[in-house]
């Protein structure tokens, strides 16, 4: 059986990351204006929180290997309280952009840590679920955290919205020290990350990881202007929602699959992803075609993250914690370069970013083969 209270606790903790990375989006209009910035400037704390995960995960995922799985949680955890907080008590630009980052890197370990450490405390067999189950925290994030994190800064004020993030990181600590069993550090803490990039198959992983995430970016990162294209600007809340909720079944399905068919469900993935953007595309503003494309979409990436982390710790066995951060490296970076090639197609019309979304998405499954065919022998059943 999996250690349901142990893996949820790691799903709080995920929740926690991806909530302090992109709630100030569903903040801006109110920061903007209590801080005296641009909307713009208050956008680029999403941003740089990006591109900082990006450039740090490689370096102190290495740095941290040989420190105990648990207290390294800890740490982390205590790092968002502390981040969180100063956010929500600060009235200086600077030093909100400054905890930003620092946020950012502590994000880049999370990833790298949690999903080992929710494969290790599984059963074999199991891995696929239990990191389905750590991983949730991403898509309820999404479907839930954010909404409610929005509603509570518009009803009290934006700094409530990440005081209540700081105030969750009490008793989820307690919660950590209380259920989730210790582990050693990285048995194979002498491979870093950089050498884990050289076994055999994790190339195609990452490129695939990558060229995903920098497609769905193009589009999801302009949804409000492509919808607004499409002439049902007036759609892209009840868009979101649908697409929040449905990213939560998308897990479900990766999380039942993964264990026997990973390669299956990569495709799936890749395949319904730019599927769900090109329907969006082609909608032509019909309500229903957009509601269907949004859930779509929604159940394809719901998954993706989970997918890509299970087949990266599958490729790399006893190296699933530094291989990790590679993941995270090719996922964060693209999200900033998503958003940038998107930003650049805009002036030429919101109706080319699906196409250009969806050929991205597709590209990896040229390869796709090699990612079963390449990895190591004693997994290659696995990956079938």
């Amino acid at each position: 059986m999996l250690p349901i209270p142990a893996l949820l606790a790691l799903t709080t903790t995920v929740f926690l990351g991806c909530l302090t990375e992109v709630l100030p989006a569903g903040l801006l209009l109110g920061m903007s204006e209590d801080l005296g910035v641009s909307p713009s400037a208050t956008g680029q704390l999403v941003t740089v929180y990006a591109i900082t995960t990006a450039l740090t995960a490689i370096p102190l995922t290495s740095a941290t290997l040989r420190v105990p799985r648990k207290r390294l949680l800890l740490l982390l955890i205590a790092g968002f309280l502390v981040t969180n907080l100063l956010i929500a008590v600060s009235s200086s630009y600077p030093l909100i952009l400054a905890a930003r980052i620092f946020s950012g890197a502590l994000t880049g370990v999370m990833w790298s840590l949690v999903a080992g450490y929710a494969m290790r405390l599984a059963p074999p067999g199991l891995t696929g679920r239990a990191l389905a189950v750590a991983m949730s925290g991403t898509p309820i994030g999404f479907a839930l955290g954010v909404p409610a994190g929005t509603a509570l800064g518009e009803l009290a004020d934006w700094r409530w919205a990440f005081a209540a993030m700081a105030l969750i990181t009490v008793p989820l600590m307690a919660w950590v020290m209380a259920v989730v069993p210790a582990v050693p550090a990285d048995p194979a803490a002498s491979t870093r990350p950089l050498a884990a990039s050289r076994l055999p198959g994790m190339r195609p992983v990452l490129a695939t990881v990558a060229l995903f995430s920098l497609g769905h970016n193009v589009a999801y990162t302009y949804i409000g202007p492509v919808l607004a294209g499409l002439d049902v600007a007036g759609m892209l809340g009840v868009a979101l929602l649908v697409f929040g909720c449905a990213t939560v079944g998308g897990l479900v399905v990766v999380g039942t699959a993964l264990d026997r068919h990973p390669r299956a469900v990569l495709m799936f993935c890749t395949g319904a992803t730019a599927a769900a953007i090109v329907l969006l595309g082609i909608s032509d503003g019909v309500h229903g075609l957009v509601l269907t494309a949004a859930a779509l979409w929604g159940l394809a990436f719901g998954g993706a993250p989970t997918a890509f982390q299970a087949v990266t710790a599958l490729i790399a066995g006893p190296t699933a914690d530094a291989a990790q951060s590679l993941t995270i490296a090719a996922w964060n970076g693209a999200v900033a370069g998503g958003a940038l090639i998107g930003g650049l197609l805009l002036p030429l019309g919101t109706s080319s970013l699906p196409w250009v979304a969806a050929f991205v998405i597709l590209l990896p499954l040229a390869f796709s083969r090699r990612v079963v065919l390449s990895a190591p022998a004693d997994r290659s059943r696995a990956l079938r």
